[in-house]
């Protein structure tokens, strides 16, 4: 793998350095905050941030708030928190040349089947009254017959 020339900078923010070359990432926004941030030139500018989960910030600009909006159905930034956007880099037209950005992509990223070991353990959460059916449908695509299964 090749390593990109921002990430020896160690950055305080969320790039497109920190995306692969070619992927998509999925991640989990724990919150939203509007904040002063200091930029490499020493500028302090006041932005809204993004917190990921296991990740560093993400700043906020207009096109990627809008489509985070869009894809999650909100425009309110408390709702966001707990959801799952899939982010990925591209070369945008910026202060007159091609430069790498972080966009998100326009449809939600599809949550994964429960393996047989999580599915037995949802399954134990939801009948011990531990977990509920609508927490279990926020980690994982359960079937209509597994839906079946834990609404008896």
């Amino acid at each position: 793998m090749k390593t990109h020339w921002k990430k020896l900078q160690n950055p305080d923010y969320f790039g497109a350095w920190c995306i692969d070359e070619g992927k998509d990432m999925t991640v989990t926004i724990e919150a939203v905050k509007h904040e002063t941030v200091t930029g490499t030139d020493g500028k302090k500018e006041d932005l809204p941030v993004a917190y990921l989960k296991g990740e560093k910030p993400l700043i906020l600009n207009a096109t990627n708030s809008k489509m985070i909006a869009r894809v999650l159905g909100s425009s309110y930034v408390e709702d966001w928190a707990g959801k799952r956007i899939t982010l990925y880099s591209t070369k945008v037209n910026a202060f007159g040349e091609k430069v790498d950005a972080v966009r998100v992509r326009s449809t939600a990223p599809k949550l994964p089947a429960p393996t047989d070991a999580e599915w037995q353990k949802i399954q134990d959460a939801v009948r011990g009254g531990k977990a509920s059916i609508e927490q279990a449908q926020e980690k994982y695509t359960l079937t209509v017959n597994q839906l079946k299964l834990l609404e008896k």
